[in-house]
C-alpha cells in the first residue's frame, strides 16, 4: 500500500494535467500537460513514483500505438531517408561539440561532465559511465532530464507558432476489438522481451513497435487503437517523463538549470535549422522531420508523433540510428577525455619534476 499510493497519485496528477491541457486545446495536451504537472509535483516535494512494471506497460502501449500509426506508404518513402540520416549525423556532431564546449567554457564544468551532459540521448549509457567516475553524475542527470523535459514541452508549443503543423492522424474508421488488442499486445510483448534480451536500446518500445508495424504492413490489421487507450498511453508517458524529476531538489535543479536550459536551447536551435534545410530537399511535413531529428527520448518523441499525426516509422527509424551512433560515439569521446586528462597530469608531473 505504501508504494501504491504514490503511484496512483502520480497517475492522477498526470491525468489532471493532461485533461486541463487538452481542454485548453493545446496540441498533444494529454502528453504535455501530464508531463508538466508531474514534473511540478515532483519538484514541489510530492512523492511521485512510476514502477518498472507500469513503465513497461507504458512502453508496450507506446510501441503498439506507434505501429498502428505507421503510414501505409512508408515503404515507398524510404528513398528520401538517406538525406535526413546524413543530416542526423551532422546534427549530432554539432550538438555534442558546441554544447559540450559551451558547458566547459562558460559554466566551467570539467570535460567529463560537460560532454556527457551534451550527448543527446542514450541516458542509461551516459549515466552508467558517469557512475563509474567520469564527471559529476548528479549534474549530468539534471541537465539530461531538463533536455528530455524541455523537448517534450517545446514541440507542442512550437506547433502553435512554428511550421510544426498539427495533422489529424490518418486513422481507420474502425477500432481494434478487445480480442484483436489482446493478440496484438501478446505479439508486441514477445517482440519487446526479445529486443530487451538482445540488449537493443529502448528495446521494449522498439520491439513492440516492430511487431505492430510488421502486422500492419503485412495486412493482419488496419483498424486504429481505441481513443481511450491512446489517451491512457499519453497519461502514462506524461507520468513517466515527469517522474524523472523525482529525487531532484529545487536547489539542485536551479543550480544546474541555467546550463541545462542553454544547452537545450542550443540543441533545439540546431535541430530546427537542420530540419528546415532537410525540408527544403525532401517533401515531408516540417514537424515530422523535426521530431525525427529531435534528440528527445524515443517514447516521448514517438508519442508526440502519434498525437500530431505524423509517420511514426520515419521518426522511430531516425531515433534508432541516433542511439546506435551514440553507442559508439559516447565511449569514444570518453576515451578521448581520459587521454587528454592523463596527458595533462603527466605534463604537470613532469613540470613539477623540473622544479628546484
Amino acid at each position: 500500500m505504501a508504494q501504491l499510493v504514490p503511484t496512483l497519485l502520480t497517475l492522477l496528477i498526470s491525468f489532471a494535467g493532461g485533461a486541463l491541457a487538452a481542454f485548453a486545446g493545446l496540441p498533444a495536451g494529454w502528453l504535455m500537460g501530464g508531463a508538466l504537472a508531474v514534473s511540478i509535483a515532483a519538484m514541489s516535494g510530492v512523492k511521485v513514483r512510476m514502477p518498472d512494471r507500469l513503465r513497461d506497460v507504458a512502453f508496450l502501449l507506446i510501441g503498439m500505438s506507434m505501429g498502428a500509426s505507421v503510414a501505409p506508404d512508408t515503404l515507398n518513402l524510404l528513398s528520401s531517408w538517406p538525406v535526413s540520416l546524413a543530416a542526423l549525423v551532422i546534427e549530432l556532431v554539432l550538438i555534442v561539440s558546441l554544447t559540450g564546449w559551451m558547458l566547459a567554457r562558460v559554466f566551467k564544468l570539467d570535460a567529463g561532465t560537460a560532454y556527457l551532459s551534451s550527448f543527446p540521448g542514450h541516458l542509461s549509457l551516459v549515466m552508467g559511465i558517469a557512475s563509474a567516475g567520469v564527471g559529476d553524475a548528479r549534474q549530468i542527470a539534471i541537465i539530461q532530464v531538463i533536455r528530455i523535459f524541455m523537448l517534450t514541452i517545446c514541440v507542442p508549443i512550437g506547433a502553435m507558432f512554428l511550421p510544426i503543423a498539427h495533422f489529424e492522424p490518418l486513422m481507420s474508421s474502425k477500432t481494434l476489438s478487445v480480442g484483436e488488442l489482446l493478440l496484438l499486445a501478446a505479439g508486441c510483448t514477445a517482440f519487446g522481451l526479445v529486443f530487451v534480451w538482445r540488449k537493443i536500446p529502448a528495446g521494449f518500445v522498439l520491439g513492440s513497435m516492430a511487431a505492430a508495424t510488421a502486422a500492419k504492413l503485412g495486412g493482419l490489421y488496419d483498424a486504429a487503437m481505441p481513443e481511450p487507450l491512446v489517451i491512457t498511453t499519453f497519461v502514462l508517458t506524461g507520468a513517466l517523463i515527469g517522474s524523472r524529476f523525482a529525487g531532484i531538489s529545487r536547489r539542485e535543479f536551479f543550480h544546474a538549470s541555467l546550463g541545462g536550459l542553454i544547452a537545450t536551447g542550443m540543441t533545439v536551435s540546431i535541430v530546427t535549422l537542420v530540419a528546415w534545410l532537410v525540408g527544403m530537399v525532401i517533401g515531408m511535413p516540417y514537424g515530422q522531420i523535426w521530431l525525427a531529428l529531435a534528440p528527445g527520448a524515443l517514447e516521448g518523441m514517438g508519442a508526440l508523433g502519434i498525437a500530431l499525426g505524423y509517420d511514426t516509422a520515419f521518426i522511430a527509424a531516425h531515433h534508432v540510428i541516433r542511439l546506435l551512433l551514440l553507442s559508439f560515439a559516447i565511449p569514444g569521446v570518453v576515451m578521448l577525455i581520459r587521454w587528454r586528462e592523463n596527458a595533462t597530469i603527466a605534463a604537470h608531473d613532469k613540470g613539477e619534476g623540473r622544479l628546484p
